[in-house]
Parts: C-alpha cells; sequence; structure tokens
C-alpha cells in the first residue's frame, strides 16, 4: 500500500512540487541529528555552511540588478490602464500591510520568546537615527557601495531607474536591453546552482545551533510556526470573507468560497502562486471579475501581491530580533517591519528565489547580522506551503475588491 500510495504522489507531481522542501527538510534534519549527538564535531561543519551563505551574499546582488532592470526595460506601453494600476497598487499594498498588522497584533498577545537567556546571534549594529536611517535605506554615497548586500534597498531603487532609463531609449537602447535580458537569465541559472547546495550548508548551520544553543531551538521554531499557521488560518477564512462582503456583499461571498476551493488546492499542491495563474484565471471569471481587470490582476498579482509572504516576514523578524534579547513590540521596529513586509512581498515575487533577497532586505533594514539569515532561510522553507496558500487566493479576493471600486469610480 505504500508503494502505491508513492507511486500515486510521483504521479500527481508532489516530488516534483515540493522537492525543494523535502530536500532542505532533509538537510535541517540530519544537520539537527548531528548536533544533538556530535557536539563536539560540529566546529567542522560551521565552515560549510559559511560557504553557503558567502556564494548566496556574492550572487545577490547581480541577481537583484538584472532581475528587475530587464522587466522595467522591457515593459510596453498598453500593459494596463493608469487608474487600474493605481486601483490595483492600492487594493495590495493595503492587504499586505493588514496582513502584517494582524501578525503584529497577534505577536502582542503570544510574544515569542526563548526557554532561556542564552543568545544565538551577536548583537545588532547601532542603528542611526530615524532620518539617517531612511537615507542609508534608499541611496548611497558612491556607486561600489551599490554592489554591498547592505545597499539592497538602494541596489533595488537603482535597478528600477536603469531598466526605465533603458527603456526610455528607444532604438538606441536595444542593445543594452538586451543584455539586462541576457544577464537576467545568467543569474536566475547561477542562483539556480548556488541553491543545490542549501540542504548542506542550512543543515550545517542547523548542526551548529542545535549544538551550541540547544533543543530549545526547536521549541522556539515550533512556537513561531504555530502562530504563523493560525494568523494565516484566520486570514484565509475570516479576512477573505470580509474582503468579498466589501466586494459584493453575500452574494459576492457566495461567489468566492464556491470558486476558490480549486485555486487553493492547487497552490497547496504546487506551493507556487505562478502555478495557480491558470486556476486562478478560470476562478476569477466565475466570481465575476470582469475579464480586463483579471487578465491584469492575476498575473501581475501572483509576482508582485503576497500577503502570506507578509505575515511570514513579521515572523521571520520577530525570530530574529529575540534570538538577539531585542523585540519587535517597539514602534522604530514596527514601523519598519510594515516598510519591509510590502517590500517583501514585491520582492519575493519580482526575483527568482525573492525569498532570499527579502531577506537579505530586512536584515538589512535591522541591521542584523548576518548569522540571522539562516533562521529566515528556515522559517521561511517551513512556512512556504501556508503562505502560497495566502499569496496565490489572496489575488482573486483582491480582484472581486478591485472591481467593486473600478465599478463605484466610474459611477
Amino acid at each position: 500500500m505504500i508503494n502505491q500510495l508513492t507511486m500515486e504522489l510521483k504521479q500527481s507531481g508532489f516530488f516534483k512540487n515540493y522537492a525543494g522542501i523535502i530536500r532542505l527538510l532533509c538537510g535541517i534534519i540530519l544537520g539537527s541529528l548531528f548536533g544533538l549527538f556530535f557536539k563536539e564535531q560540529v566546529g567542522i561543519l560551521k565552515p560549510v555552511g559559511d560557504i553557503f551563505l558567502n556564494l548566496l551574499f556574492t550572487a545577490v546582488v547581480p541577481l537583484v540588478f538584472f532581475a528587475i532592470a530587464s522587466v522595467i526595460a522591457q515593459l510596453g506601453e498598453s500593459q494596463g490602464t493608469g487608474r487600474l494600476i493605481i486601483v490595483m497598487s492600492l487594493v495590495f499594498i493595503a492587504t499586505v500591510l493588514i496582513a502584517a498588522i494582524i501578525a503584529l497584533i497577534t505577536l502582542s498577545f503570544f510574544p515569542i520568546s526563548l526557554d532561556t537567556h542564552l543568545v544565538s546571534l551577536p548583537e545588532f549594529k547601532k542603528a542611526p537615527s530615524a532620518g539617517e536611517q531612511v537615507v542609508q535605506l534608499l541611496t548611497v554615497g558612491d556607486f561600489n557601495e551599490l554592489l554591498s548586500r547592505k545597499s539592497m534597498l538602494a541596489m533595488i531603487i537603482f535597478s528600477i531607474l536603469i531598466g526605465y532609463a533603458a527603456r526610455l531609449s528607444g532604438t538606441a537602447g536595444e542593445s543594452f536591453r538586451a543584455f539586462l535580458s541576457s544577464g537576467n537569465a545568467v543569474m536566475k541559472s547561477l542562483l539556480h546552482l548556488i541553491m543545490l547546495l542549501a540542504p548542506v550548508g542550512l543543515g550545517a548551520y542547523f548542526a551548529y545551533q542545535v549544538a551550541t544553543i540547544g533543543p530549545q531551538l526547536f521549541g522556539t521554531y515550533a512556537h513561531t510556526l504555530g502562530i504563523a499557521h493560525g494568523v494565516s488560518i484566520f486570514y484565509y477564512t475570516v479576512i477573505f470573507s470580509v474582503y468579498a462582503m466589501i466586494a459584493g456583499g453575500t452574494a459576492a461571498l457566495r461567489r468566492y468560497w464556491k470558486n476558490n476551493i480549486t485555486p487553493s488546492i492547487t497552490a497547496l499542491a504546487t506551493c507556487s502562486s505562478i502555478a495557480t495563474i491558470p486556476a486562478n484565471l478560470e476562478a476569477a471569471e466565475k466570481m465575476g471579475i470582469p475579464r480586463r481587470i483579471t487578465d491584469f490582476v492575476v498575473p501581475l498579482g501572483a509576482t508582485l501581491h503576497k500577503e502570506g509572504s507578509s505575515i511570514a516576514a513579521v515572523l521571520k523578524v520577530a525570530v530574529a530580533l529575540v534570538l538577539s534579547n531585542k523585540t519587535i513590540l517597539t514602534w522604530d521596529a514596527m514601523a519598519i517591519t510594515l516598510v519591509m513586509a510590502v517590500l517583501v512581498s514585491v520582492v519575493e515575487g519580482g526575483i527568482p528565489n525573492g525569498g532570499y533577497v527579502g531577506e537579505l532586505l530586512i536584515i538589512s533594514a535591522f541591521n542584523m547580522p548576518i548569522e540571522a539569515l539562516p533562521v529566515m532561510l528556515i522559517l521561511g522553507t517551513l512556512l512556504d506551503p501556508i503562505a502560497t496558500l495566502l499569496n496565490a487566493t489572496g489575488d482573486t479576493i483582491s480582484g472581486m475588491m478591485i472591481t467593486r471600486f473600478m465599478r463605484t469610480r466610474e459611477t
């Protein structure tokens, strides 16, 4: 019977869709066991984890540049109307912020804490003043500083400007646009090669963590996963229902849930917002969303609108802070977290393996030590299925609200 079930899972594409997560979990489990039973020898594995992180750090800056600049440079003038873009942007940003705020409120009632006072991450660098922090996040003083992972947001802004400039250059910029597109393809392949080492690299990191901080680390992760799944299920059932009521009352509520089953199953089965686009397009038509809105909102939403990633970002920040005896529940930390939630939502879909880039963006914003990255990588892997469910199915409910607001504006 087990063999039959395995064959059915293979035929359904389960292993293909979840292969990356399964490999990472296997690496984490093996590393944890090594850290538990071979504490004296765990120092041998730490350089392996450091090599993986260094490879990721060196690839991320050119990856961000080519991915964003090439997309902006290739945009055509006919892609959407101005009013639809404005309404869509407002709905996307509002829903992502609401998801992050709900996660922050939940953390105020169920704070994440370690069982001991051990500190597993080095102390953060002293944060500059609010004004200086804004300047450092958005800009750098010299071009070579853009090449540092510590200037991720400045690099993103620079990439957007370069892409837009290449688009404005017309025929004269054709070769440069081709270069950007080619560079994007090359960096995708490079990142794919680096991520093949992720199970080994994260396994080595986890072995070191378990050996040095002990089993209470599992309690922190388990507590965080419980909170994240609780918030996500609440958001999926209750908040999406509220959005449907806003979009069209009880009739819209019934249409949404009647037609949201297939996209939900597809999102969980594929663990991909992009793979859920066909199911979402079909469901959107049955939900009463006009075709001109569906064809624009659903594909862009799969890339730029990720409420599940917003919730996950809040939890990642909270865990990274608490592991250095800090808290997310301060006004400054919460404000930066909300900004990061919006940016991570865009970055995760706009860049291949954007979750890792988003985590580097968070580290840069909070002046975190690089040791915080593996913590976020592990949480991101464990939260990927439930986050994808919200990311994908949130696009159709946003489409329903956009339809309502567009019609209200027209009448």
